[in-house]
């Protein structure tokens, strides 16, 4: 196979041409050659050159125009970025592990060495950069055939390649899923024997490839691999934990291993947030702490959107996620999604739609999109009914945001009026007063305006056994 015609950018022709005017074997590897043959868009090119690699980047880079070539001495390898592609070249290598660590022992080699430390035969493939067969395929493992039948499979012996690497067996599930392709059978079996080496891998890494499977178009396929090789387990046991079904006399519940993954794949046909997705997989986390068994109404997980918000932080400090907004967006999210479910099965007051929005925020169109992904049943006819419900609660927030204006909303008399009213320093009273005009908003007693608050706080002064020294609205 030839793929001169599609190596149109201006990198390969000016690779090729510094490569024959020094006599130089370049070659591009790896995603950049994969994804070209899968029609797939790539922003990475990697180049490999049987030489030093810097000093074909330094001469490409000022041929290029590009204004800084960044030089990593101690890896051999060199990058920059030429307007929206990032370009990163590497002498070719040979490498040798140790058991305890998948940083390598590297020494120089041959295009073959390199291709032979490969993870997957998809990802070995290379095109020539010499003038006399440029844009050749290189293909030592029938990475092409692989490509064709939708086949992920190592160049060498499974067990060595994951035991040399183990986050290898994360990319490998992390391909499957974003490829849709399968793993192969020896390949499958070899991850599950070495699931244990998982652990000298660190948790950013793992998560890394983690955040990818989540945020491939349907990530319960990934999810489900990682469960049945059991490297779900080395990482992330809570979510194991959901997996599995209990029956007591004739009653049982469903497996919350597998609702979640529905609720995650329905989460996905709405939106790319990860975060969002990250509390579809969350938002039922402590169902297996909370799980009680009683007689007259089976199965119950009473609080367990109040555990999981709890539990939220520390499950994102284990996995090394992020511990600012975007924790605190998820642990909102796990906290509050059986808010509009509750409202859909009952009476949708105006005042729990205020509380609502007023809880939920800028965030409440998020929640509504994980509430509605929620609603799985094998039951149609409950589905649609759900549905259906949910539609007139979307329209009563509508409705209510618009008349009330409580979304985000702060009390419109500020602490400041209330000490300049009654002549107080920082007290409790204010506090106290704040809230009681909050609730009474949220209750609908009084609207959400300055005049009516303001009266409503003097109504309460007698109560509180406050007396108005100032006349000043």
């Amino acid at each position: 196979m030839n793929l001169s015609q599609h190596l149109k950018h201006p990198v390969f022709k000016v690779c090729a041409q510094i490569c024959h005017e020094n006599g130089w074997e370049a070659y591009v590897v790896g995603g950049y050659v994969r994804d070209l043959i899968l029609e797939r868009p790539s922003k990475d090119i990697d180049i490999v050159v049987v030489g030093s690699g810097m000093e074909l980047a330094e001469k490409t880079g000022e041929k290029l125009r590009v204004k800084k070539v960044s030089l990593f001495k101690n890896f051999g390898t060199a990058h920059f970025r030429y307007k929206d592609i990032d370009v990163e070249f590497v002498g070719a290598r040979k490498e040798s592990y140790s058991r305890d660590s998948r940083k390598p022992v590297v020494e120089n080699g041959t295009l073959q060495d390199d291709q032979f430390r490969r993870d997957f035969t998809i990802n070995a493939l290379a095109i020539s950069l010499s003038k006399d067969n440029f844009g050749e395929v290189i293909d030592p493992f029938n990475g092409l055939e692989d490509l064709e039948k939708g086949i992920i499979r190592t160049p060498l012996d499974p067990a060595q390649t994951y035991s040399d690497d183990p986050l290898r067996m994360m990319r490998a599930i992390r391909f499957a899923t974003q490829l849709d392709f399968k793993i192969e059978s020896k390949s499958l079996q070899a991850i599950l024997e070495n699931s244990e080496r998982l652990d000298i891998i660190s948790k950013e890494r793992i998560v890394d490839e983690l955040n990818k499977i989540i945020l491939a178009k349907e990530p319960s396929r990934g999810f489900k691999l990682l469960f049945s090789t059991r490297l779900l387990h080395r990482f992330f046991p809570e979510m194991v934990a959901l997996q599995g079904i209990e029956t007591i006399s004739g009653k049982s519940h469903k497996d919350n291993f597998y609702h979640t993954l529905e609720v995650l794949d329905n989460v996905c046909m709405h939106s790319d947030n990860l975060w969002l997705r990250w509390a579809a997989i969350l938002h039922d986390i402590a169902k297996p702490p909370t799980k009680r068994f009683d007689e007259r109404v089976g199965w119950t997980f009473h609080g367990h959107e109040d555990l999981g918000a709890r539990m939220t932080p520390r499950i994102f400090k284990h996995l090394k996620l992020p511990l600012d907004h975007k924790m605190k967006y998820v642990q909102k999210l796990v906290r509050l999604h059986l808010r509009p479910i509750s409202l859909v099965k009952g009476n949708v007051t105006d005042s729990a739609v205020r509380r609502l929005l007023f809880e939920a925020g800028d965030d409440i169109e998020d929640l509504m999109l994980l509430c509605n992904a929620d609603i799985t049943s094998k039951n149609e006819f409950k589905v649609v009914k759900y549905r259906k419900n949910f539609e007139m609660v979307s329209q009563k927030l509508k409705d209510v945001e618009e008349k009330d204006r409580v979304r985000n909303f702060q009390p419109p008399v500020s602490g400041e009026v209330i000490m300049q009213t009654f002549g107080l320093g920082p007290c409790a009273e204010i506090g106290i007063i704040k809230t009681r005009i909050k609730d009474a908003i949220l209750e609908g007693e009084i609207p959400n305006e300055y005049e009516e608050a303001f009266n409503y706080m003097l109504a309460m002064a007698d109560e509180l056994k406050l007396k108005r020294v100032s006349s000043e609205k």
